[in-house]
């Protein structure tokens, strides 16, 4: 019976190894997805100036982190938490929340004060790992950036093919456009000066543009993602 019961164990942890490793994949693949739509909505220029943005989503009531923090306080079980923060950030966060497990016993105003003293701890320790300023908690419901909302639909869902291929439709839709301009005015580059002014503008947008995704893909990610040797030295292939 014992070893029949070891045997069953370490089945079960291989399933979990595996559901966990589906969904680190999901994470990644949805991250990269994210940043790419962002660029593709036109509401950043630069890929390093996404990462406040996408913490941003980590700062409202109904952000993965929040959910993480009530679902500890419920249980009372900070390991839920802790990894939304940094190895080196775990006694304070351990520290915040013995402390509010003893005052919510107080009073249902002491139990709100003490939960909102934990989230604001959690969320500013983890902004502070991420190199970014705590700004306060925003209400649940808050407007998010529609590819951090798209994003963690794949993750919710366990499939990110939806957001894939939303994400190729807008690139290949947004090359084209940008192709399409300096074609057109290339043709008349040479009628003026200023019509080869029109012609440059719109041959550094397209560059910028692909330039841009190409970071995304295979460079800089976004929330303090470190890129792969691979990636810092890979090109695209157009064969």
């Amino acid at each position: 019976m014992r070893h029949g019961n070891s045997a069953m164990g370490c089945k079960h942890e291989e399933q979990g190894g595996d559901l966990m490793g589906q969904r680190d994949v999901i994470l990644r693949l949805s991250a990269v997805a994210l940043v790419v739509l962002m660029i593709l909505l036109g509401g950043h220029k630069f890929v390093p100036f996404l990462a406040p943005l996408v913490l941003a989503h980590c700062d409202t009531m109904s952000g993965p982190g929040i959910k993480d923090a009530q679902q500890a306080l419920e249980t009372k079980n900070v390991d839920q938490v802790l990894k939304w923060v940094e190895q080196k950030d775990e006694p304070g966060i351990r520290q915040a929340f013995e402390r509010t497990l003893v005052v919510r016993k107080l009073s249902e105003q002491a139990r709100e004060l003490a939960d909102m003293y934990f989230f604001e701890t959690l969320v500013r320790i983890h902004r502070a790992g991420e190199g970014a300023p705590y700004t306060g908690i925003k209400p649940a419901g808050s407007e998010v950036e529609p590819g951090i909302e798209a994003a963690d639909k794949a993750v919710e869902s366990g499939s990110v093919d939806e957001l894939m291929a939303d994400v190729s439709a807008q690139i290949a839709g947004g090359i084209r456009e940008r192709f399409r301009a300096v074609m057109e005015k290339r043709g008349h580059s040479s009628d003026s000066v200023e019509a080869g002014r029109e012609y440059v503008k719109a041959y550094i947008t397209f560059i910028h543009y692909v330039e841009n995704l190409h970071l995304a893909i295979v460079g800089q990610g976004a929330h303090g993602e470190e890129p792969t040797p691979a990636a810092s030295h890979k090109h695209w292939s157009f064969g």
